[in-house]
């Protein structure tokens, strides 16, 4: 029995299932847990399915709320399903620990197994393909509604840099054209997800202003809780401009340090070719090959993190010919 079926057969186990993401969620944690929720009502209507979380976006509120806190034993009594989380110590909801059984989906780099049934597919370019996935490998005793399409569609989009990072492949974009087919107004989507305010616009200008650049090729620049005020930025807002870095020319890693409201330094490390991540796992982080994050408490630790990607860069460039 493959992977999904057996996913299929413990849900069948369960009148109650948990749902569950990282913490500092992003579109596609969103996506994956909201798509998976629609999807299993849908075909199972008797179960209840519960997404329980304190942590919210207001980029994805145009997705709806989430559910009502509810008493330990309902958890106990519970499936839980973990969806694009690496390592348990990230899920943002840490009752996750009180179900009954517990199973982790995700497509990141499974540096921490955990869970009694895990599937994790390191080159899936989202979670929420892999919620796609699962729909179409078991579509026989499962309904894919409108709004679970219009979910995992939103993961798939936002994590996958609107399917131009090399993580797409054919299956991403079938799985998207599958999705599409229930009739998703994208031009709504894309309006809520890509419409700025004008003082975003303002911000943009700021970072390239404020930007700074290695001697090897790293981009990368700071965003204080005073400049996300000045602009009038969500911490999310402010993250999302690591975005503005990607584009330029011989520049083959950008970064991105963000304050937290906890005062940390949340970074966003991309990168072109060359793999970031092992970076990122020296600062308290870690992620894809090419689009990871990491967390510093101090400049002298920024200043180290920016020295170790660097020289990755430097590497990468001394090893290869065709970087652009």
């Amino acid at each position: 029995m493959d992977i999904q079926h057996q996913i299929l057969e413990k849900m069948k186990a369960y009148d109650t299932i948990m749902l569950f993401r990282h913490s500092r969620v992003d579109g596609d944690c969103v996506g994956a847990t909201k798509g998976m929720k629609a999807l299993i009502q849908a075909s199972f209507p008797d179960k209840k399915v519960l997404i329980v979380d304190d942590e919210h976006s207001d980029y994805l509120a145009f997705l709806g709320e989430d559910d009502a806190p509810v008493a330990d034993g309902v958890y106990a009594q519970s499936l839980a399903i973990v969806l694009d989380v690496s390592v348990a110590s990230r899920i943002s909801n840490p009752k996750y620990a009180l179900c009954k059984e517990l199973v982790k989906l995700d497509h990141h780099i499974n540096v921490e197994p955990y869970g009694d049934l895990m599937w994790v597919e390191e080159e899936r370019s989202s979670a929420c393909e892999m919620v796609a996935d699962f729909y179409d490998k078991c579509r026989d005793e499962l309904t894919l509604t409108k709004d679970a399409a219009l979910y995992l569609y939103t993961g798939m989009v936002t994590d996958s840099g609107r399917f131009r990072f090399s993580c797409v492949s054919g299956d991403t974009m079938r799985l998207a054209a599958m999705l599409l087919d229930t009739g998703i107004d994208t031009e709504w989507l894309f309006a809520n997800l890509y419409s700025v305010e004008y003082n975003s616009l303002k911000f943009k200008a700021y970072v390239y202003e404020n930007m700074h650049r290695t001697e090897n090729g790293v981009a990368y620049f700071s965003v204080s809780k005073d400049v996300q005020a000045q602009f009038g930025l969500s911490y999310e807002q402010a993250s999302a401009a690591i975005s503005y870095l990607e584009g330029i020319r011989g520049y083959l890693c950008w970064l991105a340090f963000i304050e937290s409201p906890d005062g940390s330094t949340r970074v966003r490390l991309r990168s072109r070719f060359l793999t970031i991540n092992q970076v990122a796992e020296k600062y308290h982080g870690g992620g894809h090959a090419c689009a990871s994050g990491a967390t510093v408490y101090s400049t002298d630790e920024a200043a180290a993190l920016i020295a170790d990607a660097d020289e990755a860069v430097r590497e990468y460039k001394a090893a290869h010919e065709n970087w652009l």
